[in-house]
Order: structure tokens, then C-alpha cells, then sequence
């Protein structure tokens, strides 16, 4: 007795046809073509996703290091001051008062470099 592909054969591979949809060509109407290009977008997806994170941080970085360099001190030393000052704060929202807030940046260089001094 030969097993045909019922319920669940029919259900995953309108899963993978739906993600599949808007691809070009047979990529999103043959099964086989499809299951392939999806597989290959998750994996682009997911390597991308840790991409952004990687690129997010070197963009901080390069703003906090731009702002830092106006109050003469360098991002290095700006860093080790803000902790060694007890100061925890995130790239993410030191850049984003680098931005926004400069007076606010010129008050946590300076504490950076009081406890450099220290």
C-alpha cells in the first residue's frame, strides 16, 4: 500500500508557498523551488538580523566619538571615564544625547574627565 501525502504533506507545503509569495518566477509556485529560496531567505534573515545589531553599534560609536572629540577627550577615554564615574549608560542613548541633548554630553564628559583625574 503506497502512502500518498495527505493533511499534514498539503499543510507544510502551503506554508512554505505562502512564505514564498511575491518571490519571482517559479520561486514562489513550485514547491521544490520555493522550499529552497525560503530556506535560503530565512538563513539571509537571520544573519541580517545580527548584521543591523553590529552596524547599529559602530554608528553609535562613530557619533559618540564625533561628539567626544568636540569636549576634547577622546571615545576610549570618554568611556573608561563615564565608568570609572559610576555612570552606566548605553551606547544607544549616549549617542542619542550626543544628538539631541549636547549640553547634557558636555556635563557627562566633564564628569568623565574629573574621574579620569581622580
Amino acid at each position: 500500500m503506497r502512502v500518498k501525502g495527505s493533511t499534514p504533506t498539503r499543510n507544510r507545503r502551503k506554508k512554505v508557498l505562502k512564505l514564498a509569495k511575491g518571490y519571482f518566477g517559479s520561486k514562489h509556485l513550485l514547491y521544490r523551488t520555493a522550499h529552497e529560496q525560503v530556506m535560503h531567505s530565512q538563513k539571509y534573515s537571520y544573519i541580517d538580523r545580527k548584521k543591523l545589531k553590529r552596524e547599529m553599534r559602530k554608528l553609535w560609536i562613530a557619533r559618540i566619538n564625533a561628539a567626544a572629540h568636540l569636549n576634547d577627550i577622546s571615545y576610549s577615554k570618554l568611556m573608561h571615564g563615564l565608568k570609572l564615574a559610576g555612570i552606566n549608560i548605553n551606547r544607544k542613548m549616549l549617542s542619542e544625547i550626543a544628538i539631541h541633548d549636547p549640553k547634557a554630553f558636555t556635563e557627562l564628559a566633564d564628569s568623565a574627565k574629573k574621574a579620569l583625574q581622580a
